[in-house]
Parts: structure tokens; C-alpha cells; sequence
């Protein structure tokens, strides 16, 4: 059977972080740079898709077809190693330690932000003919995107932080699903259905992605989007890195690891 039990690929997961932790800094950036850049054009198709077709649904049907490119050609997102890296940690795999793990998300933060900004930069030329024209619809909507969801969680203060945090928490449960999607199938086909599920809900659900947003707040910039540097990193990108953190850790990363590698004690009956 291509399926493969949660113990099994729960131990892959751990094994997939140990050797994350490991690799050389080249390999690393170059592998975020692709999920950065493939991450983010899936997005501008998703954003295409729903302006073409008016449908925000459509969009979110069709955004998983970038995630699931990216990680059969094995490429890193700082999502994914949020939930994989600390495993090897916790199952205290030889030579890993703290210092290690921060290590790796700094490089993918770097290499993701990198390959993003690289698309941005690439369809604002797309947008405007290069910068000759006025934004297209879609160039429009991506600005549009970004002063609704920086300025509109900052006008509602704590609250707003609050609900953003929240967002990026739920993401990166479902997005970490995703991740752990790849892993639970030995066939293509199985793995695309298992990532394709929560990486749809995720989208369609308007949840805060890291990554994604790496994408899309700059290209809003470049599109005449009227807020800050700032704006953007103090009200979605900080706060939406912290949530996909905490909400992959702690919603798959730990369930599926104190559940199915350190389980706990059988019951027994007298």
C-alpha cells in the first residue's frame, strides 16, 4: 500500500528535520529560494484566478498546484521547518541543539524572502509593462490586498494583533498538514490529495502565511499600496511568523509526535 501508518511517517518527519538542521547553508538558501519564488507565483495565479472569475473559491481550489510543486521537487518553506526542526530537538538527535535550529529558519526566512521578492519584483514589471503603466486589475487587487490586511488589522489595535496572530496561527496548522501530507503517501497522486486538502482551506479560509506574504506585501508596495515598511512588519509579518510557529508546533507537530512516537503509557485492566 502507498499509505503509510503515523508511526511511520511521523519518524519521517522527525528524519526529515534532523537532516534539514545538517545542511550546508547553499543548499538551504537555494531550496528556500525556490519555495519562496514558486510559493508566491502560485499565489498571483490564485489572485488572477479570482479576479478573472470573480470567485475567491476558484482561486483557493487552484493555489495548492505551487505548494505541491515545491515540495515534490523538495524545496523548504519556513512554515514547514517550523514544525520539522524542533522534532529533532525534542527526540534529541545527536548534534542538534537549539543553536542549529535557528540557524536553519534564519536561512529559509532568508532564502524565502528572497525568492519572493524576486517574483514581486518580476510580475510588477508584468503589471505595468514595466512600470509604463498603471497597475492591471490584478496588480490592484494585490494593492488593495495589502492595506486591508496591514492597516485594517491596525486600526483595531490589540484586538487586531490579536486576530492576525490567531490567522497565522490557524495557517500553519493547516499548512503544516500540508507538510505532513507529503510524507504519508509513496505515490505522486496520494501526496498532491493529501496536500491539496488543507493547503485549499487554508487559502480559501484568508488564514496568514509567512511565506505568501513575503510575496504579496512588497508587490502591494510596488503596486501603489499606501502603507509602510513597517506597516507590514510590525502589523502581518512578525506577527504572522510568530503564529505559524506556535500554531504548527504545537496543533501537528507535537499532537503527531507525543501521540505516535512518544505515546503514552497502555492502560491496562484487571
Amino acid at each position: 500500500m502507498s499509505y503509510l501508518i503515523p508511526s511511520e511517517f511521523v519518524t519521517k518527519m522527525v528524519d526529515a528535520g534532523e537532516s534539514k538542521i545538517f545542511m550546508s547553508t547553499r543548499d538551504t538558501l537555494i531550496r528556500a529560494y525556490m519555495a519562496g519564488a514558486i510559493l508566491a507565483l502560485a499565489a498571483v495565479f490564485a489572485i488572477t484566478v479570482a479576479v478573472q472569475t470573480g470567485s475567491p473559491l476558484v482561486g483557493a481550489m487552484l493555489f495548492p498546484v505551487g505548494f505541491s510543486m515545491l515540495y515534490l521537487m523538495g524545496f523548504d518553506l519556513l512554515t514547514g521547518v517550523f514544525v520539522l526542526t524542533p522534532l529533532a530537538l525534542i527526540d534529541k538527535r545527536p548534534g542538534v541543539t537549539i543553536g542549529g535550529v535557528l540557524r536553519n529558519w534564519g536561512l529559509v526566512f532568508v532564502g524565502n524572502f528572497a525568492g519572493a521578492l524576486t517574483v514581486a519584483f518580476l510580475m510588477a514589471i508584468v503589471f505595468t509593462y514595466g512600470f509604463s503603466i498603471e497597475p492591471d486589475a490584478v496588480g490592484k487587487k494585490i494593492a488593495g490586498i495589502g492595506v486591508a490586511r496591514t492597516l485594517g488589522y491596525e486600526q483595531y489595535g490589540a484586538a487586531g494583533m490579536l486576530t492576525l496572530f490567531i490567522r497565522g496561527m490557524l495557517c500553519n496548522w493547516m499548512v503544516s498538514m500540508g507538510v505532513v501530507g507529503a510524507m504519508i503517501s509513496t505515490s505522486v497522486t496520494g501526496k498532491v490529495v493529501a496536500m491539496w486538502m488543507p493547503i485549499m482551506l487554508f487559502f480559501a479560509m484568508a488564514f496568514e502565511h509567512s511565506v505568501v506574504n513575503m510575496f504579496l506585501f512588497p508587490s502591494a508596495m510596488m503596486m501603489g499600496g499606501n502603507f509602510s515598511i513597517m506597516d507590514y512588519l510590525i502589523w502581518n509579518e512578525i506577527p504572522t511568523a510568530v503564529g505559524n510557529l506556535v500554531g504548527g508546533l504545537a496543533f501537528t507537530g507535537l499532537t503527531l509526535y507525543s501521540t505516535h512516537i512518544k505515546t503514552g503509557a497502555k492502560r491496562t485492566f484487571s
